[in-house]
């Protein structure tokens, strides 16, 4: 493997590197931002610069460049030049992301659709290059062998939280979930070990989903976050950290929307993880799901 086409993200392109950034960039300092902001916008220039030259491009100092580079991932300054080599290299031969403008209010609807279509697949290609399979694979074992699962969501999350726990009913496991804070945390007391609790926050500090993973966790069932913030109050409590991406935000485009292509990319590998390892079961549950709503289709 070289440094210079792929980084230290379990060997993933280099274009994981942007995904990082966009998803760390919120809970940096200000001068951390600075640093990861000059680096996504401009890899090559940044790859050809020390450490003191990208220090002083950012207006910051060499031991807040370091410290970027180790946060995002990189044992020093080095490596993540030799990472921002191969991103370069990755735009230079066309397949990096384009960024496209934000919608305006006076765009017309077939502006609209392009650009959101554009930052759907940019959020679904950063939150796959950012998606860690070996606790993705974890997390699917641990579903598929619980006595219960519940997910906690609200607002949007909330409707991601359904979607999942649909999903896991079809194929015959038995899944709640609890948009409810209260019922939440009191469905929390109930678990135990061989339980599984899904918060789904994309700020990964929404009190009313923290609060009944706190709980489940407390009460020694397997915990697992899914999450555009991997460093929020929420991971604390979580045994496991899906992290999802965190996408651009407009006014005409808020972080509801954003988020949500994200979460709904990991519920759907996950329970795809989870059918196949309950396959004997899951086939015929499946099945019999499609023949008795058959007939509401017709």
């Amino acid at each position: 493997m070289t440094q210079d086409v792929k980084d230290v993200f379990g060997g993933a392109p280099a274009s994981a590197l942007a995904s990082k950034i966009r998803t760390l960039a919120p809970s940096l300092t200000r001068s951390m931002q600075r640093v990861a902001e000059a680096v996504a916008r401009d890899p090559a220039g940044c790859a050809a610069l020390t450490v003191t030259g990208l220090a002083e491009r950012t207006g910051t100092s060499e031991a807040t460049v370091v410290r970027t580079a180790r946060l995002l991932g990189y044992p020093g300054y080095r490596d993540l030049r030799l990472a921002l080599a191969g991103l370069a290299a990755h735009q230079q031969s066309g397949r990096a992301p384009v960024i496209a403008t934000d919608i305006a209010v006076d765009d017309p609807l077939a502006d609209v659709v392009a650009k959101l279509a554009h930052d759907e697949r940019q959020t679904l290609a950063d939150t796959a290059a950012g998606l860690d399979t070996v606790q993705l694979g974890a997390v699917a074992d641990a579903v598929a062998a619980a006595r219960r699962t519940d997910v906690y969501g609200v607002g949007a999350s909330g409707l991601v939280a359904q979607d999942l726990v649909q999903k896991l009913l079809r194929i015959g496991l038995v899944a709640h979930a609890h948009g409810d804070p209260h019922l939440a945390v009191t469905g929390a007391v109930q678990l135990r070990a061989g339980d599984v609790a899904v918060a789904v926050t994309h700020s990964g500090s929404t009190g009313d989903v923290v609060e009944p993973l706190r709980v489940a966790f407390e009460r020694g069932a397997t915990t697992v976050a899914i999450t555009g913030r991997p460093g929020g109050a929420v991971a604390q409590y979580a045994d496991h950290v899906l992290t999802t991406s965190t996408a651009r935000e407009s006014e005409l485009r808020p972080a509801a929307m954003s988020s949500r292509t994200g979460q709904l990319l990991v519920v759907d590998c996950l329970f795809v993880g989870v059918a196949q390892r309950t396959y004997d079961t899951a086939a015929p549950s499946l099945a019999a799901s499609y023949e008795a709503l058959a007939h509401r289709h017709r």
